[in-house]
């Protein structure tokens, strides 16, 4: 309480002094431990995708809008025809109406381990013209794999986030009304098999490629769980000796999971989006002395329509036309010296004192990249 108080009756230039000092020793602490598992996962214990095709039903006239669309067709023939209604080739089956019916591709997750019985989320797209998929039911559909098996059948009545309303020539919309998603909607009818037990070893992956972190690993199990019991096969793979007994082995893998390691120093990189303009720099960049004159061309049109009238009783024409005007400008570049950077901070600042817009900057970097004075990898994305 007594530092509470004191803290209440700081001023305000006081509280900004308090909030800098502050910030600068959380920076200063070192940086915390991360666990085996945010920096790897057990090879063989990962998701698959499913994928299936449906039909939605029950649309309040806001299916597909065409009878044009010969799968979705299709599909309600076929469907019927499982049901016991055969139509025929033409009269029933060409006026098939579409309009609270949608054709849709369902996606899904089927987690590690998942076994018959459990029910998972699904996605559902129209692939369509379909206006709205709120207030339809998904028909009984299969989700199948990569290998053309089926691993799950989804069913159930759509959520779709998005609202609209029409009316008098006017529509309202807000999100979006052709995808939604059924919780619970799948259940699981195969489980995948997984070579968790096999083998007499267990392989962990790392997120990403590193050596150090790699070693890191290698040394926190051997430390933990004695030693020789995990090696490094490369930079992103670490074989560590296992169980065999299935019950053992996932106690084994809990345990490894925990365990502590060192962060390690990432490398230094600056990531560009070159459609968005955005940059995004990592703790590890700096710059070096270096020198940057930039300066903007701007171009500007101007259009001035010009009416020629006709002299009186000259059976003339009126006529239209547009007077042109380019103008080109050149602003002149300041030679600004930019010195060396040598934490994330004064990279900032120093970029900051350009006053260059982000679309500039992705040239100015790159400038920088190549003279040699910035200490980083240029990715772009």
């Amino acid at each position: 309480m007594k530092a509470l108080s004191t803290l209440l009756k700081l001023r305000p230039a006081h509280l900004a002094f308090w909030a800098l000092a502050t910030g600068a020793a959380v920076l200063a602490l070192p940086a915390q431990a991360a666990r085996i598992k945010e920096v790897a996962a057990v090879q063989g214990v990962r998701s698959n995708q499913l994928t299936g095709y449906g039909l939605i039903v029950g649309l309040d006239g806001t299916g597909d809008q065409t009878t044009q669309m010969p799968y979705t067709k299709q599909a309600l023939a076929n469907y019927l025809q499982q049901m016991g209604i055969a139509l025929p080739a033409t009269g029933n089956a060409a006026q098939l109406q579409l309009k609270n019916v949608a054709a849709v591709i369902i996606t899904a997750e089927l987690p590690a381990f998942a076994q018959p019985g459990q029910m998972i989320d699904v996605n559902v797209s129209s692939m369509g013209n379909a206006k709205s998929l709120k207030g339809g039911t998904l028909v009984t559909t299969p989700l199948r794999g990569a290998d053309g098996e089926i691993y799950a059948l989804a069913q159930g009545n759509i959520v779709v986030g998005g609202a609209g309303a029409s009316q008098g020539g006017s529509k309202v919309q807000i999100n979006h009304l052709s995808a939604g998603r059924i919780p619970q909607g799948a259940q699981v009818e195969r489980a995948v098999p997984t070579p968790l037990h096999e083998g007499q070893t267990i392989q962990l992956s790392l997120n990403a490629t590193d050596f150090q972190t790699a070693d890191k690993v290698v040394q926190s199990i051997n430390r933990n769980l004695g030693q020789g019991t995990a090696t490094a096969l490369d930079g992103r793979t670490v074989q560590v000796n296992a169980p065999s007994n299935p019950g053992a082995r996932v106690r084994f893998i809990a345990q490894l999971e925990e365990l502590q390691i060192e962060k390690s120093t990432p490398a230094a990189k600056v990531v560009i989006n070159a459609r968005t303009g955005s940059i995004v720099l990592n703790q590890a960049v700096t710059l070096g002395n270096c020198a940057i004159a930039h300066g903007n061309l701007s171009i500007t049109i101007s259009s001035t329509p010009v009416i020629s009238q006709p002299a009186p009783l000259s059976q003339g024409q009126t006529v239209v036309a547009e007077r042109t005007s380019i103008q080109v400008r050149q602003e002149p570049g300041n030679v600004i010296q930019v010195p060396s950077s040598p934490q994330l901070t004064d990279v900032v600042r120093a970029l900051n004192s350009l006053g260059a817009t982000p679309q500039d900057l992705l040239a100015i970097l790159q400038a920088i990249k190549a003279a040699g004075a910035l200490n980083a990898e240029l990715e772009v994305i």
